[in-house]
């Protein structure tokens, strides 16, 4: 049994990883400020004498020893405290910043002073603009002119955690590993206009509102199921050495998504059609600085931790709808 520590335990991401961590029947600590979290995606867990909740700011190194404290030590950290969502990429890219890069400092202290496994949560926009496709996990990262736009806040201070991580590898030996997960859907994602894509269309969709698609819709995502993301940070965090050559994994980067790209239009015109409302589409202007296309390269997870998808984009956006659905409608 590992002694595992969430940060951002009641998000998306963080509520689905604390569930499956408990049911293989490791001791964990889900950390969350709430700020974009919520208690009840961890309802479910309550009953286990193996999970704790700590409310506190995950930026904060001794709201983190406490977390420790309670499952007297930690031998893994899974980092996925971080504020995301478009808008808030552009509307508070202070915040943005400020919260993702602190959180990350604070996170590599507890994994120092316990010599224990790190596993971070980044994302392709730590690659900023991307032209070659599919997405490789070493490539360049670019980012466009900051006076021109905010939008690349976000995976500019994913990309200042990569460095972090790959710092402590580097100079103090430290097992870190990085998770780059290609949006990541499921009913528990936001849905208000802070949030992401396809929640944001089943909420409209469900509710009787047209479908707001930004630009023509021409733009292309990896759209990858929850629980294969979620599976992909267990075998990341769990997985002692590659499967391939039994080589030590400290300093390994994996794409994980699902490999194939889908446009926007693609996607809203699938959502209305698994709806059954005929809401309709309306354009408009968007976000400045949005990727074009994006797709992973998602060879090194294969080799090194055995990991696939399996979970295709109709079969997902079908448990998502009736997650939404009952949300909303009892």
């Amino acid at each position: 049994m590992a002694r595992v520590v969430v940060t951002g335990g009641a998000g998306f991401l963080g509520s689905h990883l604390v569930e499956e961590l408990l049911a293989r029947s490791h001791a964990v600590v889900a950390v969350d400020d709430l700020f974009r979290g919520k208690q009840k995606h961890l309802n479910d867990c309550k009953g286990s004498p193996d999970f704790h909740f700590l409310k506190g700011d995950c930026a904060d190194l001794a709201v983190l020893r406490k977390a420790a404290e309670l499952i007297d030590g930690v031998d893994v950290i899974y980092h996925l405290a971080a504020v995301n969502g478009t808008r808030w990429f552009h509307e508070r890219a202070d915040m943005v910043i400020d919260v993702n890069v602190n959180t990350t400092i604070a996170a590599l202290a507890l994994a120092e002073e316990n010599t224990c496994r790190l596993v971070f949560a980044s994302s392709p926009e730590a690659l900023g603009v991307v032209d070659e496709q599919p997405m490789g996990v070493s490539m360049d990262s670019r980012f466009e002119d900051a006076a021109l736009h905010q939008r690349h806040s976000y995976g500019a201070s994913k990309y200042i955690g990569e460095v972090l991580i790959q710092h402590a590898v580097r100079t103090k030996d430290m097992d870190c590993r990085i998770v780059r997960p290609f949006n990541a859907y499921g009913g528990r994602c936001p849905s208000n206009e802070y949030g992401q894509v396809i929640s944001i269309f089943m909420d409209a969709a469900v509710t009787g509102r047209p479908i707001k698609v930004h630009g023509d819709g021409s733009q292309t995502r990896s759209f990858t199921w929850v629980g294969d993301v979620t599976e992909a940070f267990l075998l990341a965090g769990l997985t002692d050495t590659s499967i391939e050559d039994d080589s030590r994994l400290a300093g390994a980067v994996w794409n994980i998504g699902w490999p194939e790209e889908t446009s926007i239009a693609e996607l809203a015109e699938m959502v209305m059609e698994i709806s059954g409302n005929e809401v309709g589409i309306e354009h408009n202007k968007g976000y400045p600085g949005d990727s074009d296309r994006r797709c992973p390269d998602i060879s090194t997870a294969e080799q090194q931790l055995g990991w696939r998808p399996w979970t295709d984009l109709r079969e997902g956006l079908l448990k998502t709808w009736q997650a939404i659905d009952m949300r909303i409608n009892g």
